[in-house]
C-alpha cells in the first residue's frame, strides 16, 4: 500500500512539474511574440516568474518521492539510470527556459520566436523517452 501511495503521489507531482516544463517555453514564445507592449509583458513575466517557481516545488515533491521509492523500495536496473540521465536534461531545459525568462525581464531580447518554438518541442521528444524507459524497462 505504500508503495502504491508513494508513487501515486511521485507521478501526480511529476505531471504537475511537466506542465510547466511545457507551458514556460510557451510563455517565452508569446514574450517574443509581445514586441513593446508593457502590459502584456508585463504580465507574461509576471505569469512565468509563477510558473517558474511552482515548478521548482513540484519537482523537489517530485524528487523527494521519487528517492523514497528508489531507496525505501529498492527500484532499479539499467533503465532507471537512463531514465534519470533523461530527466536530467529535462531538468537543465527548465533552468534553460527560467534562465531565458529573467534575462528578458532584465531587458535582454530573448531568441526567435520561431527557435523558441522549436525549444518548446523538447521536452515532449524526452518525455517520450522516459515514459518508454519506464513502462519496458528494456534493460
Amino acid at each position: 500500500m505504500a508503495y502504491l501511495l508513494t508513487k501515486t503521489f511521485h507521478l501526480v507531482f511529476v505531471i504537475a512539474w511537466m506542465s510547466t516544463v511545457f507551458y514556460l517555453p510557451r510563455i517565452l514564445v508569446n514574450l517574443a511574440e509581445a514586441g513593446d507592449a508593457p502590459a502584456v509583458r508585463e504580465r507574461l513575466l509576471l505569469m512565468g516568474r509563477r510558473l517558474y517557481r511552482f515548478g521548482h516545488v513540484m519537482f523537489g515533491i517530485a524528487f523527494v518521492l521519487g528517492l523514497a521509492l528508489w531507496l525505501h523500495f529498492h527500484i532499479g536496473g539499467g533503465w532507471l539510470h537512463a531514465k534519470l540521465a533523461l530527466v536530467a536534461l529535462l531538468l537543465a531545459h527548465f533552468v534553460g527556459a527560467g534562465r531565458l525568462l529573467k534575462r528578458s525581464a532584465a531587458g535582454h531580447p530573448l531568441p526567435a520566436a520561431g527557435a523558441l518554438r522549436w525549444f518548446n518541442e523538447v521536452p515532449v521528444v524526452l518525455l517520450v523517452m522516459v515514459v518508454y524507459l519506464v513502462l519496458a524497462k528494456p534493460f
